[in-house]
């Protein structure tokens, strides 16, 4: 009796910061990767947060993300705010699950080795009641992906493995079971294409995993994409194979990875899933890493996906990590979405009311989730002050909580945190940015745009809860304009791809006067530079993700807290 007074307390709690959480809601027009959802603290040590491996899917006009591990999953109507659904009904302790819908019903089935497995349906995903539809399914694996041809046929695509292949298979679309054989599509091959490689930055070389399968279909092609090397790398990313047919035979898509982003803030975007909005645009939603406490911290990004005339399928990871517009209405290329808000903190001077000596403060203003500062402690009070040294316009904050010292584990309704941010153009009189010292909504990356945009030269971030732990911060990251000009041009870029391994690209610059950072543009022709490196405080990178049979064309862009000034000069590398 006293188990049950427990567990109905804590739905009522939980039921009650839900409500709360939706009420702090406040009109936004944009957003910023990493995604800013109620990430599931995991259930077992070290504690930290985790979701991964998404599956994305519009029902309804309305929109159900599925993620690993996240005791439940996630419903929006604008890809803006996010809610939780809890569910007695799903596994959803089991990783990388997959949803589709079907007949006016979405189906949902997850990992699992040993068949076997259940597959599930329902017609109304909100009210997170389920019901089985197929208890004996009899493939087990690992990364499932359910595909519904437009003529109502159904495909099952898996696999995870350094050495096995993706497979495919036709299911009956009534019982769900396996149409004949399943036939291996792809696997790696990491001699020639560079990002399979395992490494941060391919660097490794060994065995990757190819994984997280997900088929799209456009104007008649098949598009199948997968993963690798690695969950734990910032060059996780996903590549694309097509085909005429659901079984094949696929072939490499020119532009490859589609899907790729080992920079920034945050890195990683890969093992994703691709769908349309209510408006007909594309996105990707992918798996991003911190992997520091574990190979398995991990955060979600949501990247703008594109076809061009040609049907080259790409995800625009350019500026991946800063904010972008939400359309409402149909675009037709990601210039659309850029709100031109530069970073405005990148190595700004930044004082504390404490420090931990292996978490200095500058670790809160350089631009790496995996490194944070950290107060010595976790009480009301603490604090971190930002001197952007010069008045800005600011226009946007994005606070980037790190779990340091926590003693989390699963879900509970006390998990938010609680801050007032402040701003000031003499550091001395300080005005009210965003007060959420009664917020009830577990925020760990939390976006603040502002309705109108203000003058600051000093920020001012003050706790007054954090769950457990430390204050800790891994970005205190702002946005808007410095006022000034943009950076010159990029008069001339040195190519120099190494003989010995034509997935290597050596690339060197003069240093722009005024520039922050520079961001690299390349691709398979002069119109299609769809991959972006963005780099920060170097003149020089190595990138090691190429398709060592196909000839690419480079550009480069400077960039600084005014601007972004592109390269015009377009140069050819054999």
């Amino acid at each position: 009796m006293l188990q049950l007074t427990k567990t109905l307390l804590f739905f009522v709690l939980f039921t009650c910061t839900l409500v709360a959480n939706s009420q702090n809601k406040q009109d936004q027009t944009t957003i910023c990767n990493p995604i800013n959802l109620s990430y599931r603290f995991c259930l077992d040590a070290p504690s930290r947060r985790e979701a991964a491996d998404p599956t994305m899917v519009t029902f309804k006009g309305e929109y159900y993300l599925f993620a690993s591990k996240s005791g439940g999953y996630f419903h929006s109507t604008d890809l803006i705010n996010w809610d939780l659904i809890a569910t007695n009904d799903l596994p959803i302790e089991d990783y990388a699950p997959t949803a589709v819908e079907m007949n006016g019903e979405l189906y949902f089935m997850a990992s699992k080795n040993d068949p076997p497995l259940t597959i599930y349906k329902t017609a109304d995903p909100k009210s997170g009641k389920w019901q089985v539809v197929n208890a004996a399914f009899p493939i087990g694996m690992t990364d499932p992906d359910l595909f519904v041809d437009d003529d109502g046929r159904l495909y099952f695509y898996y696999g995870c493995s350094n050495v096995n292949p993706i497979q495919v298979v036709e299911l009956d679309n009534k019982t769900l079971n396996p149409i004949g054989k399943p036939v291996a599509v792809i696997n790696s091959d990491k001699k020639n294409y560079g990002w399979e490689r395992s490494g941060d930055y391919n660097e490794v070389g060994k065995d990757p995993w190819i994984e997280g399968a997900w088929v799209t279909k456009h104007n008649g092609k098949y598009y199948l994409q997968y993963a690798g090397p690695g969950t734990e790398f910032k060059s996780y990313g996903d590549g694309v194979y097509v085909a005429d047919k659901p079984l094949g035979p696929f072939k490499l898509a020119a532009h490859n990875p589609f899907s790729y982003k080992p920079e920034g803030f945050i890195g990683g975007a890969g093992h994703s899933s691709t769908f349309q909005d209510k408006y007909g645009n594309y996105w990707h939603i992918a798996t991003m890493t911190i992997s520091q406490k574990h190979m398995f911290e991990r955060r979600l990004g949501l990247f703008p996906t594109f076809f061009d005339k040609d049907g080259v399928m790409y995800a625009h990871t350019g500026f991946g990590d800063f904010p972008f517009k939400m359309p409402t209405k149909k675009i037709n290329s990601p210039e659309e979405l850029f709100p031109d808000w530069m970073l405005l903190s990148y190595n700004k001077p930044v004082e504390v009311s404490s420090e931990l000596t292996d978490h200095p403060k500058k670790f809160a203003a350089n631009e790496d989730i995996r490194t944070f500062w950290s107060a010595k402690i976790g009480d009301n009070g603490e604090w971190i002050s930002m001197d952007l040294q010069k008045e800005c316009t600011v226009n946007a904050v994005q606070i980037n909580y790190a779990e340091n010292e926590t003693k989390v584990f699963g879900r509970q309704p006390d998990i938010y945190y609680q801050y007032l941010l402040e701003y000031s153009t003499d550091g001395k009189t300080w005005k009210t940015l965003a007060d959420k010292t009664q917020n009830k909504a577990d925020v760990p990356h939390d976006y603040i745009e502002l309705a109108k945009p203000i003058k600051a030269r000093y920020v001012k971030l003050t706790n007054y809860k954090v769950p457990s732990g430390t204050f800790a911060i891994a970005g205190l990251r702002v946005f808007g304009n410095g006022g000034e000009k943009a950076p010159s041009e990029v008069k001339s870029l040195s190519l120099k791809r190494s003989a010995t391994d034509r997935c290597v690209v050596d690339l060197n610059w003069p240093k722009i006067s005024g520039a922050v950072g520079y961001n690299i543009r390349y691709g398979i022709s002069k119109d299609k530079l769809y991959q972006n490196y963005q780099v920060l405080g170097t003149e020089q990178v190595t990138i090691r993700s190429l398709n060592a049979q196909q000839k690419y064309y480079f550009t480069i862009d400077a960039f600084n807290e005014n601007g972004i000034t592109k390269g015009t000069n377009i140069i050819e590398l054999n």
